[in-house]
């Protein structure tokens, strides 16, 4: 079964149970960059402050660039992002914990020079995987890939090209995406059924958004550490098209 995601920046949980529900990863790093909308989480997210949600957004330079791919999207280097990320990491999480468990690991990504957003997101992602116990998962690049064509269509022929009988979608795909498209090519469409996870945090750091907002997996990890593991690969029933 394969799955899909544009490589966000520090993704939710959701992310990545998805991803342990399946047996391979596409990284659709080759769809237009937007900083707005719904797929507005390339290059920002959020984690816990005593304030409550904070953002931490990525400096993507877009001047003159009013339609590139995620994979040509480039960090501006002369804001200081990553010392201030960092730092807000640290501050927000130090108290947390399991905070020793990946200081090191998260201080070592982030003093590293990045010149591109999905080089960044995709060493990330990486790193939560070996975290979580999901890095026996293939992962491919959409960029690296020869599919063409867009939406539905684009997707059904990056399953043909890596073998894939089956497809797995977050339940957002409901809305958009053409069933009859996947029964023509013989390939199986499900639907992720995912409910956030509840765990408990300071109560210094709970916030009256926290039942309406997502917050990045590193919050989890945080606060439960190897506990997020387990939770990542208890996955719900799958929804059938």
């Amino acid at each position: 079964m394969l799955t899909a995601h544009q490589p966000n920046y520090l993704p939710y949980p959701g992310f990545f149970q998805k991803i342990a529900a399946a047996d391979e990863f596409l990284v659709v790093d080759t769809t237009q960059f937007v900083k707005r909308g719904p797929f507005g989480w390339i290059h920002r997210n959020r984690i816990r402050s005593r304030g409550g949600p904070q953002w931490l957004s990525l400096p993507v330079l877009s001047k003159g660039k009013y339609v590139q791919s995620i994979a040509e999207a480039e960090l501006n280097p002369r804001v200081d992002w990553a010392r201030k990320h960092f730092k807000a990491i640290e501050f927000n999480y130090r108290t947390a914990p399991h905070w020793g468990r990946y200081e090191t690991d998260l201080r070592e990504i982030y003093q590293r020079s990045w010149s591109h957003l999905a080089q960044l997101n995709g060493e990330l992602i990486g790193w939560f995987l070996r975290q979580l116990e999901l890095d026996d998962r293939p992962v491919h690049y959409a960029s690296a890939l020869r599919a063409t064509g867009k939406s539905t269509a684009y997707i059904v022929d990056f399953c043909r090209e890596l073998g894939a009988t089956e497809f797995l979608s977050g339940i957002h795909g409901r809305d958009y995406l053409e069933v009859p498209l996947f029964e023509q090519h013989g390939i199986e469409l499900r639907f992720q059924a995912y409910a956030p996870p509840r765990y408990a945090v300071d109560p210094a750091f709970v916030s009256i958004d926290d039942e309406t907002i997502s917050y990045s997996m590193l919050d989890m990890m945080m606060w439960v550490g190897p506990r997020a593991t387990t939770w990542v690969h208890e996955i719900p029933e799958l929804q059938t098209a």
